[in-house]
């Protein structure tokens, strides 16, 4: 054999060699991924209201992120939070009602206070507990509002890291939080951090990419807890042209939404990016229905330097529920039903609807579902929604649903809610009503509404703390 012909059979030789071994680091890498357990990233938006978002009916905003995630995934119509942020904060960590784990009012705000507040209790095994025991690398970047206390919060919660506030909410540039005399509330785990200027839904998504870049080769959860829409309404700008013409308040609330979306989407590319995507279970929910509420800064000294009379609320509401009244702080459905999706590319259906009753509850016991962990010793108030998922022909996994916040409550029965108001009374509201819950039917349906209010006295007793 001559040597042209001795080249080229030990170049074609290694070339067969360099491709048997491509194919099998390919193969290995492939097998490592099917094998992986899932990781999970859990988004959750502050005041985003019923359907505001572009595929919920809202047409007038810019969700592309969220809508591909509804593309990609299952999306439900009766998805139920709660009223306000903190106890919906706890139903997503616990899987439970959450009076039971002492979240009835509202949790410290401010770690440096001297008094303990309310916390939640650090007994409570939260979901990045129970992943964290089976091998999952845990971070959350954003707002944590189960209370600020140092001997509480994520990193004694099952977090490996932290960065974020661990109050209500904060200036996204001061990092102050505003109500009253204010506070600076900026923590990287139990150590308070200033970066004044730094666009706060900017620094967390930063934080996340990078908790991503670090965990892509190992099983991780990641919850990203943003603070926005939620007031102050300090959108960013390269939404201003795109709403220029849209009417206030919805204007200002809407580039919030985006802002929003766009930060998700800066996330779910990353995902993209690292080739996980497909393995990854991602959540998506807000905590309420969007906020009416109008604030001003009070008294000429504020810790945040902001000077008296700065608004800083979120200019009377711009959120759509369609029919649905209410909206943050109200037990109607505007206040407590919120867009959710799940998205599993490599496990779950893609593009389908969902219309049962569904909870934040949920997520905790679903997760564990679909990462095939078992809890041991805790008794769950959600349910797995995979036969919900599988089939739309699967009964509500609820047939009554229940709410509490200080003294005022709420119990749904069918179609049946009744409210319960220490301050205005009791209302029956109807949800298949063509205007839901418009009509008090409180004189016309004694009956119901006593053996509604029975069933809250039953639950109450159930779910309050032991001590």
């Amino acid at each position: 054999m001559n040597s042209y012909k001795q080249r080229t059979l030990k170049y074609l030789v290694g070339v067969l060699a360099i491709g048997c071994f491509c194919y099998a680091s390919l193969f290995a890498a492939s097998l490592k991924a099917e094998s992986r357990k899932p990781n999970v990233v859990v988004f959750f938006t502050d005041d985003q209201g019923t359907l505001d978002v572009n595929c919920y009916g809202s047409k007038d905003l810019y969700t592309p992120n969220m809508d591909k995630l509804a593309e990609t995934g299952v999306r439900f119509t009766q998805a139920y939070a709660h009223t306000v942020c903190c106890p919906a904060r706890a139903m997503l960590m616990t899987g439970r009602y959450p009076q039971r784990s002492n979240v009835n009012s509202w949790t410290q705000g401010n770690a440096k206070e001297k008094k303990k507040g309310r916390n939640m209790f650090r007994k409570e095994v939260t979901i990045a507990e129970a992943l964290k025991d089976a091998g999952y690398k845990t971070g959350i970047f954003g707002k944590w509002h189960l209370g600020a206390h140092l001997d509480h919060g994520p990193t004694e919660q099952g977090f490996d890291e932290f960065t974020g506030l661990r109050g209500g909410f904060i200036d996204n540039y001061n990092h102050y939080f505003l109500h009253g005399k204010g506070f600076h509330d900026l923590y990287d785990g139990k150590k308070e951090i200033f970066a004044k200027g730094k666009y706060f839904p900017d620094l967390i998504t930063e934080k996340a990419l990078r908790f991503l870049d670090k965990n892509k080769e190992v099983p991780f959860f990641m919850y990203v807890a943003f603070n926005v829409p939620h007031y102050p309404e300090q959108a960013d700008s390269k939404f201003d042209e795109r709403y220029k013409d849209m009417k206030m308040p919805r204007q200002s609330y809407a580039k919030m939404i985006s802002t929003t979306d766009d930060r998700m989407g800066r996330i779910m590319d990353r995902l993209n990016q690292q080739g996980i995507k497909d393995n990854t279970i991602i959540v998506f929910m807000s905590d309420n229905g969007h906020s009416a509420e109008n604030y001003k800064i009070q008294g000429e000294h504020h810790s945040s330097g902001l000077a008296e009379g700065t608004n800083y609320g979120a200019n009377g509401g711009g959120g759509n529920t369609g029919k649905w009244l209410g909206q943050k702080g109200s037990f109607l459905e505007g206040g407590i039903r919120v867009p959710a999706i799940i998205s599993y590319p490599a496990k779950l259906p893609k593009g389908i609807v969902r219309d049962q009753a569904v909870t934040a509850m949920d997520w905790m016991p679903t997760i564990l579902d679909l990462c095939q962990i078992e809890l041991f010793n805790v008794k769950l108030d959600g349910r797995s929604l995979l036969d919900v998922i599988k089939s739309e022909s699967t009964k509500s996994l609820y047939t009554d649903l229940y709410w509490q916040w200080g003294n005022d409550w709420a119990v749904r029965e069918g179609d049946w809610k009744l409210i319960g108001s220490g301050n205005e009374g009791s209302s029956l509201g109807h949800l298949a009503d063509p205007q839901p819950e418009k009509k008090n039917y409180i004189k016309e349906k004694p009956e119901i509404a006593i053996r509604l209010q029975a069933l809250h006295d039953e639950w109450l007793k159930d779910v309050q703390p032991q001590h």
